[in-house]
């Protein structure tokens, strides 16, 4: 497992970057994240929908009610033009840090 406050950074990222493909409920959001880091990230359910409130609060990404499905509604999230704009900036943030990591520690797994 890595530790929370390591990638607490990227969290937006990871999200965007999942909405980007497709629309997704909180629980799917969470259960995709586990599966994409082979369980090495569990993102705990009460940060998951803080991040999701923040995001949506800021119109990158924004929410609707999908159809019954066991008796209650589920609410999805879908990227907007905004949050794809801000996910490209991310990507951009995101190599430039690759390269900053790699000038200090290269390729060390000591």
């Amino acid at each position: 497992m890595i530790h929370s406050d390591v990638i607490r950074g990227h969290i937006d990222t990871i999200i965007l970057k999942l909405l980007s493909e497709r629309d997704m409920y909180g629980y799917q959001l969470s259960n995709e994240i586990k599966a994409r880091t082979q369980q090495k990230f569990d993102i705990k359910e009460a940060t998951l929908y803080a991040v999701l409130q923040r995001l949506e609060s800021r119109e990158l990404i924004s929410s609707y009610m999908g159809e019954k499905s066991l008796g209650r509604q589920r609410r999805y999230y879908r990227i907007s033009r905004f949050g794809k704009a801000y996910f490209q900036e991310m990507l951009v943030e995101w190599n430039l840090l690759q390269e900053i990591m790699k000038a200090f520690i290269g390729g060390e797994t000591e």
